[in-house]
């Protein structure tokens, strides 16, 4: 979701998540104060591509990362240590 969003594509499709509770929605994402459920998540689209189901998932647009690096400098260049390029 997040490497979409930083490249700019607002929404994906997936075979992950098919057919779970996440897909269906119903998924509390807010209380009320009585201990109920105030707000319920939306069930989410789901897709067939050549036989096989897909769910519609939406990016997200990071505002800031954390990176850790050996150096830096005041133009942004770093210099990894015993990192993967990943």
């Amino acid at each position: 979701k997040l490497r979409a969003g930083g490249a700019g594509i607002p929404a994906f499709f997936t075979p992950a998540g098919v057919g779970t509770p996440i897909s269906e929605g119903g998924l509390p994402w807010r209380y009320a104060a009585d201990g109920s459920v105030e707000i319920a998540s939306p069930a989410k689209e789901i897709r067939e591509f050549r036989g096989k189901r897909y769910v519609l998932e939406e990016s997200i647009n990071a505002d800031y990362s954390l990176v850790h690096a050996l150096r830096g400098d005041t133009e942004g260049n770093l210099v990894f240590n015993k990192a993967a390029m990943n």
